[in-house]
Formats: C-alpha cells, structure tokens, sequence
C-alpha cells in the first residue's frame, strides 16, 4: 500500500479504501479518549498518593469566657491553643482582648476598654501548642438583672470569640 505524505490515511470500506475526513478523524479520536476515560483505573494507583498532612500540626485557638456573679462581677477570658503548633498572634496595638456587656435589649452597659488608654503600636504573642493565656476583668457597679457578656481576642489573625449569659442577683 502506498501512502502518500500529504494525502489522508485510508480506511477499508465495502469495496475498497476511503479517505478520512477532518470531522471524521476528530470524531474517532473523542471517541478514543472517551473509551481510556471510561475505563476503571486501578486502586494501586490511588495507593501510591501521599495522605494529605495532618490538620493537629496547625495552631487552632479556642476560648471561654467564664461569669461569676456572686460577689460583683469577675469575669474570665481564656483562649487555649488546641492545635498541635505554636500561634503567633498579632495585635494592632497593645490593646489584646474586649470584654463587654450588653443588657436583655442588646445594648452595651459596660466595655471593659472605656477609658483606658493603648499604645498604638504593633505586638506579637505566641501561644505554645496546649498553652492557654487567661484575662480577669471585674465590672463593679452592676445593677441587678439578665445579662450576656461578649469577650474576644483583638489580635488580627486570630479574632476569636465567647458569649456567655448571666444574672445579677442582687
């Protein structure tokens, strides 16, 4: 069989041979690569992938605030790192956590911040793998009711929050 560089490949038809055309030689290579597609792959190869690292390695910050009511109120923030690496926390200035009060309406009676003065300057703490760091803050003339307390981190990259509800006897 001759076979000419320029010309088409030739396929046996019923009498003889015929040339593919340009649409034809597109449809039997879709054809092609939908077959190999299609085929089931073997699970070696799936074996042979590296499992995806452990997400225990990062840091991972966790916090609680804690309310005690009895004798005034003393309130405590703490944030844990439960992550299985350090965390480097960065605080836009030297201001590291919030701690407000809102009434049963939702308005604020009391931030813990107001009036205080902070130094405009950037910080970075880290928090040890297991460590925890605690704030104790005291809200002195509460007045007697329902409350909910908002206490968070201010640090940029990692803002974490705790909400906890209480009373006021008195």
């Amino acid at each position: 069989m001759l076979v000419l560089p320029d010309a088409p490949p030739l396929v046996p038809a019923a009498m003889g041979y015929q040339r593919l055309t340009g649409s034809q030689k597109l449809g039997f290579l879709s054809l092609a690569v939908l077959a190999f597609a299609c085929t089931p792959r073997s699970q070696a190869a799936d074996a042979r992938k590296p499992a995806p690292p452990a997400q225990s390695a990062a840091p991972r910050l966790e916090s609680a605030l804690d309310v005690d009511a009895t004798n005034g109120v003393k309130l405590t923030f703490h944030v844990v790192n439960a992550g299985g690496a350090d965390a480097e926390l960065d605080f836009p200035s030297s201001q590291t956590h919030e701690v407000v009060v809102l009434d049963s309406l939702g308005r604020q009676v009391w931030q813990w911040s107001e009036g205080k003065m902070f130094t405009q300057v950037m910080q970075a703490r880290t928090l040890r793998a297991s460590d925890t760091m605690s704030f104790d803050e005291r809200w002195v003339g509460a007045s007697r009711g329902r409350y909910v307390a908002v206490a968070r981190l201010t640090s940029a990259n990692y803002p974490v929050e705790s909400r906890v509800a209480f009373t006021v006897p008195r």
